[in-house]
């Protein structure tokens, strides 16, 4: 099971945002997925990471252009620092074409 997960909502009109390409780039990982149907990603890089900075890069541009939509932002960059290498670390988005807001889930 990989540690880092992730979940994209449309806070436009209330769906998830189902086929966003999603990169986690750091400390020598590269993993890449798209969105499910849920607007998740169950399964994003390895199973463990090493402590340090890592990034989930959102593709957004991409996503709101398949859909017909603009946007401000091409892309959403979430950068964060893992301390515990062996615990889990999910990274919703809440998404709209000028706006966006994250946190760190459980």
């Amino acid at each position: 099971m990989s540690v880092v997960t992730t979940h994209v909502l449309d806070s436009v009109t209330g769906l998830p945002a189902r086929g966003v390409a999603v990169r986690l780039d750091g400390r020598g990982v590269t993993a890449e997925a798209r969105t499910d149907d849920d607007g998740r990603v169950r399964e994003l890089g390895p199973a463990r990471l090493d402590r340090g900075i890592y990034r989930v890069v959102f593709a957004t541009g991409d996503w709101f252009a398949a859909h017909g939509r603009e946007t401000f932002y091409p892309e959403v960059v979430v950068t964060f620092t893992v301390e515990d290498p062996d615990g889990h670390l999910h990274v919703p988005l809440l998404l709209s074409p000028y706006a966006y807001s994250t946190y760190r889930g459980s």
